[in-house]
């Protein structure tokens, strides 16, 4: 039998409504934007996978809108006719065709995956090399600006059993109105959850001494960034002398970045994200760099919605340690969904479907909804 062919590929802009107005140091959310990707394969077989970004330009150099046009323009013509089981070659292949892109190839590359999982019959972690458990925590992000609404939230979601790890987004406000802000926080929910804020490179080392030293003396576990990623010294004198870990995340653009934070021991902890790192497989590569090294993980997200959220998921499962949990809430934040069944979150935790390929399917009527015109 012939192997299945690559017939066609579809990416599609959906703009979905957010819970909340959800307050980055950049740039404040109230809607998100999803590329989905539809790949189809000569055998009738179709994988889905997802291209998102928070705050386009403003966070990285791709937009939804560049993704879309990058892989219906380059990136899907590039594939089509290739045997859709042969991810090796499909993504040299894109490698080849265009520098960087990563955000548009991890979809790519997790629609291949589901494609390939539907096919044989495997869930996508079992193609992965096989998972060591069958969920991970999962994490939520503080984002009102609001201290005492974001203690609520919190506590309700504490009392929901939902989640009992909490990032707080920092950095757009003069630090002293932050760190006031966060020691806040910590103190109203104290030993009950842990704490940890992400300052999106928004400090200056200066301000980053000041603000590692009185956070990690007021018990919070990990600050994500807080410098500029291409501060590569500042990164290595703030990772030697903070109380608190330091996480890097966007230093980390490519498994290269991930080689060369971990060769400089600019970080003890890093943000693992598909999309950053060019798709599942990717992001595993970069979590091997981080445990020779001895560097802690944590499953981060882009806010994608379910499909990016268990293309992510499918990887974090097959992981040796994550020491830090993940923030894979993505799906949470969205007041609809586009797929048939949303993903599971109970007892703190998000579970990973053990069905063929991710364990998702459309919905097409919301699909057709929520898709940009």
């Amino acid at each position: 039998m012939s192997p299945a062919k690559i017939e066609s590929i579809e990416a599609i802009l959906v703009d979905l409504p957010t819970i909340r107005p959800h307050k980055l140091a950049m740039h404040t959310i109230s809607q998100q934007t999803l590329v989905i990707i539809r790949l189809r394969c000569s055998d009738g077989v179709e994988g889905l996978g997802e291209s998102t970004t928070v705050g386009g330009l403003s966070y990285a150099y791709e937009s939804p809108e560049s993704i879309k046009t990058n892989i219906d323009r380059h990136l899907a013509p590039a594939l089509l006719g290739m045997d859709a089981d042969n991810l090796n070659a499909a993504m040299q292949r894109l490698d080849r065709v265009a520098k960087g892109n990563t955000f548009a190839k991890s979809g790519l590359e997790s629609a291949l995956l589901d494609a390939q999982g539907k096919r044989h019959g495997l869930a996508v972690s079992e193609l992965l090399g096989g998972r060591v458990r069958d969920s991970v925590e999962v994490g939520w992000v503080l984002a009102s600006g609001d201290t005492a609404r974001d203690i609520a939230e919190a506590e309700k979601l504490l009392d929901l059993r939902r989640h009992r790890i909490f990032k707080v987004k920092i950095g757009a406000n003069p630090l002293e109105q932050d760190l006031k802000h966060v020691i806040a926080i910590k103190r109203a929910l104290g030993d009950h959850a842990s704490v940890r804020v992400d300052v999106n490179q928004y400090w200056d080392e200066s301000q980053a001494i000041r603000g590692c030293q009185v956070l990690g003396d007021n018990g919070i576990e990990l600050i994500e960034q807080p410098i500029a990623r291409l501060n590569r010294a500042g990164q290595i004198r703030l990772n030697q002398r903070s109380p608190a870990a330091i996480m890097a995340d966007e230093s980390i653009e490519s498994v290269e970045d991930a080689f060369s934070l971990a060769a400089d021991g600019a970080a003890s902890v890093f943000a693992l994200k598909i999309a950053k790192n060019g798709g599942p497989r990717a992001v595993l590569r970069t979590a091997q760099i981080a445990e020779a090294a001895g560097i802690s993980l944590y499953g981060a997200t882009m806010l994608e919605g379910a499909i990016g959220t268990l293309a992510s998921a499918h990887a974090f499962v097959t992981l040796k340690k994550l020491l830090w949990g993940t923030e894979l809430f993505g799906p949470l934040l969205l007041t609809e969904e586009i797929v048939t069944q949303a993903p599971v979150y109970r007892d703190f935790e998000l579970h990973v479907p053990n069905t063929p390929g991710l364990g998702l399917f459309l919905d097409e009527d919301r699909l057709k909804r929520f898709r940009r015109a």
